[in-house]
């Protein structure tokens, strides 16, 4: 069985990132523009690790080759702090392999455990059936349907917003 490595991304995976969300395959299922380049990745990333920055950003390395990525973004609105929007992408060549659930766990994991998030959110494409399976595993429940929710190759799509609670929130002692 393969290896699963989870860690903290750095900029030396700005062309991971490029490799796996540029492939048509996995594009379409992501709020991600065509023609994305490592300069911009690199960007992101150094801005996203920067001290003081509550973004999580986890790479996932098979057999040591990075094959996804997961964010956790903590809302920036001091009544939605208990909240945060997680994104995740798999290569092609990784999907069914346990790729995106090692992420899932790390960052549900995180979420729970370290970083005081009560809510995980996320939207996805109403087709994307795999995805969905997947976060329902995770305990995220569909919670509405945003009709014409982003422009995808050409057509409006719908999406679904999921979202997880924690299964047993911190109390004091």
């Amino acid at each position: 069985m393969p290896t699963i490595t989870i860690r903290r991304s750095t900029t030396q995976d700005a062309a991971a990132y490029v490799r796996i969300m540029g492939d048509l395959e996995v594009l379409p299922n992501l709020m991600q523009l065509p023609y994305t380049s490592d300069e911009i990745w690199r960007q992101r990333l150094t801005d996203n690790n920067a001290p003081g920055k509550t973004d999580l950003h986890l790479v996932a390395e098979l057999d040591g080759v990075v094959v996804g990525n997961a964010g956790l973004h903590p809302a920036p609105a001091m009544r939605r702090r208990h909240a945060a929007m997680l994104g995740i992408a798999v290569a092609r060549e990784a999907q069914g392999r346990g790729v995106g659930s090692a992420l899932m766990q790390a960052i549900c994991d995180y979420a729970d455990e370290w970083a005081q998030i009560l809510r995980i959110e996320l939207s996805v494409y109403t087709d994307n059936e795999r995805a969905i399976r997947l976060y329902e595993r995770f305990g995220f429940v569909r919670e509405g349907t945003h009709r014409g929710y982003a422009l995808r190759a050409g057509a409006y799509v719908d999406s679904y917003s999921m979202a997880r609670l924690h299964p047993n929130p911190p109390a004091i002692r």
